[in-house]
């Protein structure tokens, strides 16, 4: 049995080792994910898309959008009921959210900048402020259900996009759906 001291999961290179080696992420499946990257890349707008329409379904998940976004200049909502999926800062959201998607099937994986973009990204929903631009800024706080049943949406939209995509095959669907679930 492997012994981890839970304070050592404060730093995050050893929080990565141990979850890379919990759940098995190999550069087997960093290749995987890349090799996905032609199939994922030109879904990423309608993932996105179908993400907000999703989001904008529960009035306790919309409500996130309509304070200012951190660096959005333009005009910001005031009720619930100024948001669209059109709206220009729920554009500027959605280029977010497709940026982050893009990344996750290009990025170097062995890199520990990658691990510390993906580390500020789940810190700065914590109300803690992750990335430098938003330390003189408002708590951004999204509490882990809400988190946790996205990414399980968004995992979702992605394993059936890959286990019904008429140009690959079974081994290769088999492994880029064991590493997106990863």
């Amino acid at each position: 049995m492997q012994h981890i001291d839970p304070a050592s999961l404060n730093n995050l290179s050893t929080r990565i080792a141990y979850l890379r080696d919990f759940i098995g992420f190999t550069q087997s499946d960093a290749d995987a994910l890349h090799a996905a990257a032609p199939v994922v890349g030109p879904l990423v707008p309608t993932v996105v898309d179908t993400v907000y329409e999703k989001l904008f379904c529960f009035d306790i998940t919309a409500k996130a959008f309509v304070p200012r976004q951190t660096g959005y200049t333009g005009v910001a909502p005031t009720r619930l009921e100024d948001l669209s999926l059109d709206h220009p800062q729920i554009k500027f959201r959605k280029d977010f959210l497709a940026q982050y998607c893009k990344k996750l099937v290009t990025m170097d994986y062995e890199k520990e900048s990658s691990w510390e973009y993906l580390d500020k990204v789940g810190l700065m929903h914590t109300g803690v402020a992750g990335f430098k631009h938003r330390e003189k800024k408002p708590g951004l706080r999204v509490e882990y259900i809400h988190c946790s049943i996205l990414l399980g949406y968004v995992e979702d939209i992605l394993l059936n996009a890959v286990a019904t995509h008429p140009d690959l095959d079974l081994d290769t669907k088999t492994v880029v759906i064991r590493a997106v679930n990863k």
